[in-house]
């Protein structure tokens, strides 16, 4: 039948419960049981033949003239769940009114409301004896089918609440997502963290190495940014007074599409005063296992066919000593046009106006990372990479920075954080030079930042990671564990 005449089809049941006086969508519902208590305590309760009331979805209807089957599918989704219940409800003609209405007019989709007490069939299953039923909600167009489920992965992610309804693996990444975010909050937080909320819009964007989205304020008539990061507010922050905060929020980079990144997605940032980025290693390796440990049920993980082990001692690895041995390239020592010379024998597309550090970035993301598989910390590499942070020493050409690599990228980013006013300027100057080149992703001078910390900010510790790390360990990409991406508009046919 074609879904024209379905949902014809529908639409003239619909009328016909609203020509026998039954309102198709009420706003009052009953449940005394989710139908997982019902199935792990049926014992008890047929024997006490008291009446339970269950809700749910029809998800398989059986018609049989004077009795009709139907499995009762509800949606309970706490973390501790592994899945939805459900049970058979069985109704019969001489037990409830309006037998044939709801016998002629029920489809799989529907919602409803079943009183009844617990029986098991001669076939052995558990279910309810129907007395009453009320319809909740009609459903006019068809579910997809509960064994194939939805095929093409452009409309899983467009209708996600369909693949939803018809695969159960998919809901308990969403369930191992809420747990994962949970974790984090939960470790730092019994750490004495503060959760805080920053402003979604900047005048200025800061904290990385992106292009922002710009929007416009009515009120103020003002341009705005949407944050690319959450890093300058939260250490205005330490200014303040405050010791440890965290934020664990939306951002948006006006960057392409791949497995690894969208446009709008949640980040964790968190700064902790008085340290520097040795404790930060020791800090966060023990987070990272207790939140691999707690989404997964395990500290090994699959990543396309091979086996990520974060339980073992992550080892340090040294950026420059790495970058010599992969790229063949002695970073103490380079020029900008030898570092350009070899970006160009690997094919690597270089924008106008790039400077020193975004070509170093480009050569490692092409000869270093692929070849970290097992999480490591890469260290300390130069100080055009990371204009944030703070000097090894001061003739130090290298910056205190650790990157966790695993999977072959980057999953989580922290330094000892740059407090020195007067430094910050003379990076920040220099990157604007690198944006009057034509590096559009080049950070923004930020007088108002710089006035901060001119305050005096204490010697800090700062680190972040986004969901790409959650991607990593459900072994998909990114957008395929976000419940709604945000997709291209659909072609009109």
């Amino acid at each position: 039948m074609a879904l024209e005449d379905i949902i014809n089809d529908r639409v003239k049941k619909l009328e016909n419960f609203q020509g026998a006086g039954v309102d198709p969508y009420p706003a009052e519902s009953k449940r005394t049981h989710f139908i997982n208590e019902l199935v792990s305590d049926f014992e008890i309760l047929s024997q006490s033949q008291k009446k339970v009331i269950a809700v749910g979805r029809i998800i398989g209807l059986r018609n049989q003239g004077n009795i009709f089957f139907a499995d009762l599918k509800d949606g309970l989704a706490g973390l501790t769940t592994s899945s939805s219940a459900k049970i058979q409800f069985v109704t019969k003609k001489d037990d409830i009114k309006d037998f044939e209405l709801y016998r002629d007019n029920l489809d799989i989709g529907d919602f409803i409301q079943v009183t009844g007490t617990l029986f098991i069939t001669q076939k052995g299953e558990k279910s309810i004896q129907t007395a009453e039923l009320k319809l909740l909600a009609k459903s006019l167009r068809p579910l997809p089918d509960q064994w194939s489920g939805l095929s093409d992965i452009e409309t899983k992610l467009r209708k996600r609440y369909l693949d939803l309804l018809s695969n159960e693996d998919v809901k308990e990444i969403f369930k191992k997502k809420a747990i994962f975010w949970d974790t984090i909050r939960n470790f730092l937080k019994k750490q004495k963290f503060l959760e805080v909320e920053m402003p979604v819009f900047e005048s200025i964007p800061g904290g990385a190495d992106a292009e922002p989205f710009m929007t416009h304020h009515n009120a103020l008539d003002q341009d705005f940014y949407l944050r690319i990061s959450l890093e300058l507010p939260l250490k205005k922050l330490l200014v303040g007074g405050y010791e440890k905060v965290f934020e664990i929020g939306r951002i948006f980079r006006n960057e392409g599409i791949d497995a690894e990144h969208l446009q709008d997605y949640t980040q964790m940032e968190f700064y902790a005063a008085y340290q520097d980025y040795k404790w930060l290693m020791k800090f966060v390796e023990k987070m990272y296992k207790l939140v691999v440990k707690n989404t997964t049920g395990s500290l090994i993980t699959e990543w396309q066919e091979r086996q990520i082990d974060w339980g073992k001692k992550w080892p340090k690895i040294d950026y420059v000593k790495i970058f010599k041995e992969k790229a063949g390239i002695d970073l103490k020592k380079a020029t900008e046009e030898q570092l350009t010379a070899k970006a160009r024998e690997l094919g690597l597309n270089l924008e106008s106006g790039m400077g020193k550090g975004r070509i170093i970035d480009l050569i490692y993301k092409k000869t270093v990372r692929p070849t970290l598989i097992q999480p490591c910390f890469l260290v300390n590499p130069p100080v055009e990479v990371e204009p944030l942070a703070k000097k090894l020493t001061k003739d130090d050409g290298r910056v205190a920075r650790i990157q966790i690599v695993a999977a072959g990228t980057e999953l989580g980013k922290g330094f000892s954080e740059l407090n020195d006013p007067i430094d910050q300027r003379h990076r920040f100057m220099e990157q604007m030079r690198l944006r009057e080149q034509g590096d559009k992703e080049a950070q923004r001078l930020d007088e108002d930042f710089l006035e901060a910390i001119s305050y005096g900010m204490p010697p800090a510790a700062g680190f972040g990671l986004s969901e790409r790390l959650f991607a990593i360990l459900m072994n998909k990409p990114v957008r395929e564990t976000v419940i709604f991406p945000l997709m291209r508009p659909k072609k009109s046919e």
